[in-house]
This record gives structure tokens, C-alpha cells and sequence, in this order.
């Protein structure tokens, strides 16, 4: 396992999520505690409904929780405002979910290069490290391609990038490969997990796939409210 840091670069405490229905009040989960450090890889498992993107999007600052704090890089993050929220996400957090959602105008050099731009990097600067990124997983040839002239797989590779290119320190991911055949998501979670590492980051990874979430540094289930550790 990679050596991590002392300091979580996230941390939820004791957070829960309810939402109303009429008179009902459905507790999807009741004081879940989670950390996850630089360097760590760690797959989230659990059935359908179970409240695993729930659990990401108050992980990625999406949505707030019930009750409870969610700490990045230290930092408090449950009461700040809209604004300063936004802003953590856009250099703390990165994000990919199982449709790769990219502008479908715009080159795969330019969707991995528009979020750094918006960030404040040169274009010289996003140019540079969208292409160090793209040709770390082999789309070097794939540039000036629209995502309409791409394959699935090419598509979510072209995804990752644009989430890594703001050099997150954490990375949320809702079944990143879901949507793939099962041999191009083996390819595809095998590189996604090289480049991972390579970047020295923290990874979050919702997946079905318990094959997948056993290559990970560790693995949590949600399961009826409650978060367990395996390892």
C-alpha cells in the first residue's frame, strides 16, 4: 500500500442524510465517520438505493448533510457558503461518474483544458498539462476528436483527464466504468488507477464491480445505513 499522510485530505464525521416524503422522514445514513489520506485508493461498494452517491456528492461538497461536518484538507467545509464551497471544489475535488458528460462541441484537448481555464491557468499551462495527461492514457492521437468521433472507452478516459486536470486532492468517482463493456472497463479502471497513483492522489471509487474495488488499497460498504471498513 502507498505510504499516506498523517492529515486526511478528507474526513467525514459523524455525518447523516435524511430526506422528507410527505409526513416520512427516509434516513438514508446516521453518523457515518470516513477518512481518506493522499495516496489512497478506496472502492465503495454497496447495493443499488444503499446511498453511495449520496455519500459522494456530501463527500464533493454537492450537497450538505443532515447533520455532521465534512473536512478538506483540514478545513471545515459544512458552513461555509455556496461561493467558498464552489471554490474548494474546483481545486480540491475532482469528480467522474459513470457517463462521461463531456461537451460534445469541444476536441477532447479542449474539454480537458476549458476546467483549467475556468480556474485561472494559462493556456499554455492547461494546454501542457491536458496533453501530459491525455497521452498518459494513450489518446495522444485523439487531440482534435470529438467525443462523437471517439469510442465508449476513449470518452471516459477523455473524462478522467478533465477530472484530474486541476490537480485535485481528492478524487470522486460514481461507478467511473459502469457504462463500459466489461474488457474495456477492466482496460480503462486499470489505467484510471495507474494514473491515480501517479498523481499522488486521494480516490473515492463507487463501483458494483467487487473484482475492481479489490484492486484498491482498501474497500467500505455502505449496507443499510452503515459504513464498514474491510480492509
Amino acid at each position: 500500500m502507498t505510504d499516506v499522510s498523517q492529515e486526511p485530505v478528507l474526513e467525514l464525521k459523524k455525518v447523516t442524510r435524511e430526506y422528507k416524503q410527505g409526513d416520512t422522514i427516509l434516513k438514508i445514513f446516521n453518523g457515518l465517520d470516513f477518512s481518506i489520506h493522499a495516496g489512497q485508493i478506496i472502492g465503495l461498494v454497496g447495493q443499488s438505493g444503499s446511498g453511495k452517491s449520496s455519500f459522494l456528492h456530501i463527500a464533493g461538497l454537492l450537497e450538505k448533510p443532515t447533520a455532521g461536518d465534512v473536512f478538506v484538507a483540514g478545513r471545515n467545509c459544512t458552513k461555509l457558503d455556496d461561493a467558498a464551497r464552489t471554490k474548494i471544489r474546483r481545486f480540491g475535488v475532482g469528480f467522474i461518474y459513470q457517463f462521461h458528460h463531456l461537451l460534445p462541441e469541444f476536441s477532447a484537448l479542449e474539454n480537458v483544458v476549458i476546467p483549467q481555464l475556468i480556474a485561472g491557468a494559462s493556456k499554455n499551462d492547461a494546454d501542457d498539462r491536458a496533453k501530459k495527461l491525455l497521452k498518459k492514457l494513450g489518446l495522444s492521437h485523439r487531440l482534435d476528436h470529438l467525443p462523437s468521433e471517439m469510442s465508449g472507452g476513449e470518452q471516459q478516459r477523455v473524462a478522467i483527464c478533465r477530472a484530474l486536470a486541476n490537480k485535485p486532492l481528492v478524487l470522486l468517482a460514481d461507478e467511473p466504468t459502469g457504462n463500459l463493456d466489461p474488457k474495456t472497463s477492466e482496460v480503462v479502471h486499470a489505467e484510471f488507477l495507474h494514473l491515480i497513483q501517479d498523481e499522488g492522489l486521494a480516490a473515492l471509487i463507487a463501483t458494483h464491480n467487487l473484482e475492481l474495488a479489490n484492486k484498491m488499497h482498501g474497500v467500505v460498504t455502505l449496507q443499510d445505513g452503515v459504513l464498514k471498513r474491510h480492509k
